[in-house]
């Protein structure tokens, strides 16, 4: 994968995660708020899904970090 392909999957999992973060709609009174809320909830979740089916994460190797530590 290149750079920019790595570096756009990261940007939206960095914007998908903040959305996520969104006040929970009782915390706000109002009626739009909260269909926005159920609505960017639904698709961030899709949108995640979709990442890490075909740009997942890296993972790292915890053995061989820590073998590499010692």
């Amino acid at each position: 994968m290149n750079s920019q392909l790595k570096k756009c999957a990261a940007m939206l999992r960095k914007l998908v995660s903040d959305v996520q973060g969104a006040p929970y709609p009782n915390t706000v009174n109002s009626e739009l708020y909260y269909i926005w809320y159920e609505h960017i909830q639904s698709a961030a979740l899709e949108c995640f899904e979709f990442l890490n089916e075909n740009f997942p994460p890296e993972e790292t190797n915890f053995t061989q970090d820590l073998k590499d530590v010692f």
